[in-house]
């Protein structure tokens, strides 16, 4: 057992430990070692195993981690228990041969052999000792050496973050050294550009700040000279110091060397204070220099301020030549004289007999009333009052006395077709001699920079609503020549201040109100009109408000004349709510007035109006037709089939002195159908503008320009998009939607053709640009599903833009196929599909494409033919005037009878 406890042990130690023990084997001895060899050579291997990972582990580390320890430990641990267990084991032995040899009855003498034996074991047990000594005294040195290494690393760790702490001050100072640079190389060039001579003609005392400018620039060159001279003197003076540093070690004339160095010093110190006086004279130069470019900069921003005051003036001498070659200054002052005396009156300064008899004599166009206007315009108001009563009246109105109540008026208020119509039809009627006044809300989101003289009534008018009486701001002045009256609520919920014209929960609340407060006005201000026009579903309540209320106070001249824009749009609402501008709800609350088919607990403000109207008229006759279907009337056509001798359908014109090819101020070049050529540099600028390419002038270019709503066939928009690029075509679109998916999927067209050459959607509205569109593109597409009337076809013509359009309502009476025999030569102006679908417009693209490459000289003609057709309100207007006069010829008939 010794002898197998021996290497046990031994197999741990360590290299400087070695065994002291002699062994001498018995007979007796070699047994007892053989029955613990198995178990003693497992052993072994076991802990020889692990002695020698412990070797590798601690080899491979400073130190061994501490789960490595512990296993040592154990390891001692285990050793001290096998060799009392081998000891044990050897007396048990021992003890049972005694007892043995006792019940034999035999003593036999004591063994040599044995005594060695535990001499031997006595030796191991001391050896063994001694190695668990020494390997616990290698354990300790592991540990020492591991907390060793866990301060080395922390030391490490430590310098590693003062070494990033250092390269971070070391970058931050590069950074700075480079800002520096940086401001000296700027600093350099600005003196450079104070000192650089300026260029241009310049005033008198110009002339002498550049002199002094000159003068300066020659003393900072001797002082920059100067300067170097004295740098050199600093660098002598380091040069001085070191070589005194050296003497002081090795010179035995020290002394007089220092004598030397320090008359030196006190000729650099006098050099330093001369540069100092040369710095401060240099600062006060550079404070010179500051003040003369700030006067400079003065007198150039006076300068060309001077220049854009000229330019507005002669802006504005052009825009007044201009207007006063069209009759439009005459025309502001008739209507500002028409507003000044409503005013007076109003405000009662003026009495209701005075008030009639200056508006007949304006009416007259009485040019003693405009000699007053002019020569006393300056004056006290109530000295011009004085000088207008002093005039009298000769004969009666020549022409028509008429008021558009609208929601909207082209400049100021527009959102579609409806605001050019009424500024459109009102100007062509006041061209024809007749008296026309607008009344509409003053929206906060109105350009009133588009209204001339706007001004506020000093006297509110007070108007009924929901059961109280509401005081309104009343605005006046002109729009384009036209007398407006803009009505402001002071009503809590601020209907008209609220950023956006419609689309708000409310708007049956909003525009009842002001159909109210418009009549309240021409009530209170004593006007005796001829024609109320209201338009659309916003101003339809003035019909019911006039005959069930206003005629019985007295207001009883007019005659009402509506017209629907769009019988898409009918303002349906609870029936309830019409209470609150004073009407009965159950009796207007019937089939045969204003009560709507889809309930009977709703009412429908056009139906009201289509009942409630002497005139009822629509925007073109082929829609006027449409909408005596149940589709096209949208529920209201019995009740137009009711009523049909008092409707009728007029096609729209437009303002042909805005849309004006010949003198359009947005266009890159103007021209007209005797010089169509010039045509194409607007093509070739909006090009460049869009990024097209303008590699192949004669590509065709198609426009559209739309709301991108269902009405107006927004899956045709889309497919003409790709037919055009697919036919070797351009396409420019712009528009908007207020649908949110329409307008995300046309966010995505416009992201796929990004990158195109050929392709480009902007997706707002934008006036100006459209001027371009209409000047630059060769074609026109109009795909509607329906069109009351349309007016971007004929502004596309009037710009030699030839249309593709569907036929239905306006489009059906103002497009005529070039192909089509059954319509006369001369009238036909474009190109027209029947069926709302992506084959029929695509038949009549390439019909179109086909045209302008085959034969350029036809497509020619055809623009110059479309450019001549007269698209003016003239001819409306007239229809207009027909229909007034007849409906008041008719009352006042009746009046007699």
């Amino acid at each position: 057992m010794a002898s197998e406890a021996c290497p046990l042990v031994l197999g741990h130690l360590p290299k400087y430990c070695k065994p002291n023990c002699s062994i001498g084997f018995s007979r007796r001895s070699i047994v007892v070692s053989c029955k613990m060899r198995n178990f003693s050579s497992k052993r072994r291997k076991q802990q020889s195993k692990q002695a020698g990972e412990s070797e590798f582990q601690a080899n491979a580390d400073v130190g061994p981690p501490v789960s490595e320890r512990k296993e040592s430990q154990k390891i001692q641990s285990d050793v001290f228990s096998d060799s009392n267990t081998r000891n044990e084991i050897v007396s048990t032995e021992i003890d049972e041969n005694s007892e043995d040899e006792r019940d034999e009855g035999l003593v036999k003498p004591s063994n040599p052999s044995l005594q060695n034996l535990m001499e031997m074991i006595k030796n191991t047990e001391n050896n063994i000792l001694l190695l668990n000594q020494a390997r616990i005294q290698a354990l300790q040195e592991l540990d020492k050496v591991t907390s060793e290494k866990e301060a080395l690393k922390s030391e490490i760790q430590i310098l590693e973050s003062k070494l990033a702490e250092t390269d971070l001050k070391l970058k931050i100072q590069m950074q700075e050294r480079i800002k520096t640079e940086f401001l000296e190389t700027q600093l350099e060039e600005l003196k450079a550009q104070i000192f650089s001579p300026k260029t241009g003609t310049e005033t008198g005392t110009d002339s002498s700040l550049i002199n002094q400018i000159k003068t300066l620039k020659v003393e900072n060159s001797l002082l920059n000279s100067k300067l170097e001279k004295l740098k050199e003197t600093e660098e002598r003076v380091l040069k001085l110091e070191r070589e005194k540093s050296q003497l002081e070690e090795s010179s035995k004339d020290l002394l007089e060397k220092i004598e030397v160095l320090e008359a030196s010093l006190k000729e650099a110190d006098e050099e330093i204070f001369f540069n100092e006086s040369l710095q401060q004279k240099i600062n006060n130069l550079e404070e010179q220099l500051r003040i003369s470019d700030k006067e400079i900069s003065n007198l150039v921003k006076l300068y060309e301020e001077s220049v854009k005051e000229f330019q507005s003036t002669i802006e504005v001498l052009k825009e007044e030549s201009l207007r006063n070659s069209r009759g439009e200054i005459a025309g502001e002052i008739w209507s500002s004289l028409s507003l000044l005396i409503d005013g007076w009156f109003i405000e009662k300064k003026i009495s209701r007999n005075d008030c009639e008899i200056l508006r007949e004599m304006i009416w007259e166009r009485d040019l003693r009333l405009k000699e007053i206007y002019q020569k006393f315009r300056g004056l006290n108001e109530n000295e011009i009052i004085a000088e207008f009563l002093e005039l009298t009246l000769a004969g009666n109105s020549p022409g028509l006395h008429v008021i558009h109540i609208a929601a909207e008026m082209a400049p100021v208020a527009k959102v579609g077709g409806l605001g050019d119509v009424v500024s459109g039809l009102s100007k062509a009627l006041h061209r024809k001699g007749h008296l026309v006044e607008i009344i509409i809300p003053k929206y906060d989101c109105m350009i009133s920079e588009k209204v001339k003289d706007l001004k506020v009534l000093d006297v509110a008018v007070q108007s009924y609503f929901d059961g109280h009486m509401f005081r309104n701001k009343i605005w006046i002045g002109t729009v384009e020549g036209l007398p407006v009256y803009f009505i402001e609520p002071l009503h809590p919920s601020n209907y008209f201040a609220r950023g956006k014209y419609y689309g708000e929960g409310d708007d049956f609340k909003r525009f009842s109100y002001f159909s109210r407060a418009a009549l309240e006005l021409i009530f209170q201000s004593a006007k005796k009109p001829d024609i109320i026009h209201c338009h659309d579903w916003q101003t339809a309540f003035v019909g019911p408000l006039y005959w069930e209320i206003y005629a019985k106070k007295g207001l009883n001249s007019a005659r009402i004349s509506f017209t629907c824009h769009n019988f898409e749009y009918q303002g349906a609402e609870v029936a309830a709510e019409l209470a609150a501008v004073g009407l009965d709800v159950d009796h207007l609350n019937r089939p045969d007035r204003l009560q709507d088919h889809s309930s009977h607990d709703r009412i429908n403000p056009v139906k009201g109006a289509i009942v409630y109207s002497n005139i009822v008229t629509t925007v073109s006759p082929t829609y006027a037709q449409e909408v005596r279907s149940p589709e096209g009337g949208r529920g209201l056509h019995e009740t137009i089939k009711s009523h049909s001798r008092k409707f009728v359908g007029i096609l729209n014109g437009i303002d042909t002195e805005t849309w004006n090819p010949n003198s359009d101020s947005l266009l890159h070049s103007n021209y007209s159908s005797q010089n169509p050529e010039s045509k194409s540099h607007n093509k070739l600028h909006l090009k460049e503008l869009l990024n097209i390419s303008t590699s192949d002038p004669s590509q065709p270019l198609v426009g559209c320009i739309t709301r991108l709503v269902p009405q107006k066939g927004v899956h045709l928009i889309r497919h003409a998009i790709y037919k055009t690029l697919e036919l070797g075509g351009q396409f420019v679109l712009l528009g908007s939607s207020p649908v949110p998916h329409i307008q995300r999927e046309f966010e995505e067209i416009a992201g796929k053709l990004e990158n195109s050459p050929h392709a480009r959607l902007i997706l707002k509205y934008d006036d100006e640009l459209s001027h371009l569109i209409f000047a630059a593109s060769d074609m026109f597409i109009i795909p509607s599903i329906f069109e009351p009337c349309g007016l971007t076809q004929m502004i596309a013509m009037r710009y030699g833009s030839v249309p593709i359009a569907r036929k239905t309502g306006g489009l059906n009476d103002s497009v005529f196929d070039l192909d089509d025999n059954s319509i006369p030569a001369e009238l036909r102006n474009g190109f027209t599909f029947l069926n709302p679908d992506e084959q029929g417009l695509s038949g009549a693209m390439v019909r179109a494409f086909n045209y302008f490459k085959q034969n350029p000289e036809f497509w020619r003609e055809l623009v110059i033919r479309d450019m001549t057709i007269d698209f003016s309100w003239d001819k409306s207007a007239s229809k207009y005037e027909e229909l007034y006069e007849k409906a008041v010829a008719r009352a006042r008939a009746f009046a007699h009878s």
